[in-house]
């Protein structure tokens, strides 16, 4: 259950978040740290449309990240990092036939 609570406070609209990653995200929410996952995923919605299969939420590099994997239009899989505190997109990488390609680096560190 506490999965999902935490799945409503997010506004994950069906997503699901890693378990683990749920105490972390629920503090940084709660706390004002981080943005709602919703309002991340509404700010994705025109630069990279697709239907989320899975969010991880994690710290890295002292910086907390929203790991996004989407189904896109196009039937490729895209992993996602965004900056939580903001909805900046840091990277997209997209699996084609087989392979990883980062198909949109953003810097950000």
């Amino acid at each position: 259950m506490p999965t999902m609570l935490l799945l409503c406070a997010l506004g994950a609209g069906g997503a699901a978040v890693a378990h683990g990653d749920h105490e972390l995200a629920r503090q940084a929410l709660e706390s004002g740290q981080v943005l709602p996952l919703a309002t991340v995923l509404g700010k994705l919605a025109h630069e990279a449309p697709g239907q989320v299969l899975k969010v991880e939420f994690e710290r890295e590099d002292g910086r907390f990240i929203y790991e996004i994997r989407l189904l896109q239009n196009d039937g490729r899989v895209a992993k996602l990092k965004v900056d939580a505190v903001d909805g900046r997109v840091l990277s997209i990488k997209r699996r084609e036939a087989g392979k990883d390609t980062d198909a949109h680096p953003r810097g950000g560190r």
